[in-house]
């Protein structure tokens, strides 16, 4: 089966692993390869905005694995990543990036956080379209991420000349059909300023995510079945 359908489907078994507490994926690497880079390296003027290293996302706080505000990616996907940041800066655009690689401890953090339906904390804000229970068959919690394959990531861009954040419709981790790419729910401004980012991206090799126009992952990825779970620190 194609890695990116493993990543969208839910088995019942990975289902009973989160209800259960435990690891996801255990079969992921713990050592950290030499080809993953600290994209700030990379691409030192983006914006390190790592939304799991703080409590401002939808499980309402740190998410295990995410011991600093870094990221990291392969370095190919770093390198298509400077190219992308290069082209937005002759535009007047910077990068904001919200996560890069992500522990397979994190997701399993998000299953264990899915699976407890009695935790509506931040549904208002983060899901208030679906229902808890239906996140996974859904998509938008997954039993296994690209992120944890260290060549996706999560990003939008910004106006250098104000800092602002251009309008994209909905916010990030958004679970709704508005965050979808293609959804006719947001203004024909916020729709061109999704499809600039989202081929600024295609330009250099990334592909996006049918329900997040935030989302994309490098075509050319290197490990593209292998997935990791060493600490961000």
């Amino acid at each position: 089966m194609p890695s990116f359908l493993m990543d969208r489907l839910v088995k019942p078994a990975a289902l009973a692993l989160s209800i259960a507490g435990l690891p996801l994926a255990a079969d992921a690497r713990t050592d950290r390869p030499a080809l993953f880079v600290d994209v700030a390296t990379m691409v030192p003027d983006a914006v390190f905005d790592v939304r799991y290293f703080g409590s401002d996302n939808f499980v309402g706080t740190r998410v295990d694995g995410y011991g600093a505000a870094r990221c990291f990616l392969t370095r190919p996907a770093a390198e298509a990543l400077a190219a992308v940041a290069a082209e937005a800066k002759a535009g007047g655009l910077g990068l904001r990036l919200f996560d890069c690689y992500r522990p397979a401890r994190a997701v399993a953090h998000f299953a264990r956080w899915a699976s407890d339906l009695a935790d509506t904390r931040t549904k208002a804000t983060f899901y208030p379209d679906v229902d808890k229970k239906d996140l996974f068959a859904e998509g938008y919690i997954a039993a296994r991420s690209g992120h944890s394959r260290g060549s996706t990531l999560d990003l939008t861009l910004f106006d250098r000349a104000t800092g602002a954040d251009l309008d994209m419709g909905t916010p990030f981790d958004l679970f709704s059909p508005r965050s979808w790419p293609g959804s006719d729910a947001v203004t024909k401004a916020q729709k061109a300023n999704r499809d600039r980012l989202s081929g600024l991206m295609a330009r250099h090799g990334f592909q996006p995510f049918d329900k997040e126009w935030w989302h994309f992952t490098l075509k050319a990825e290197p490990f593209p079945d292998t997935y990791f779970d060493f600490p961000i620190e």
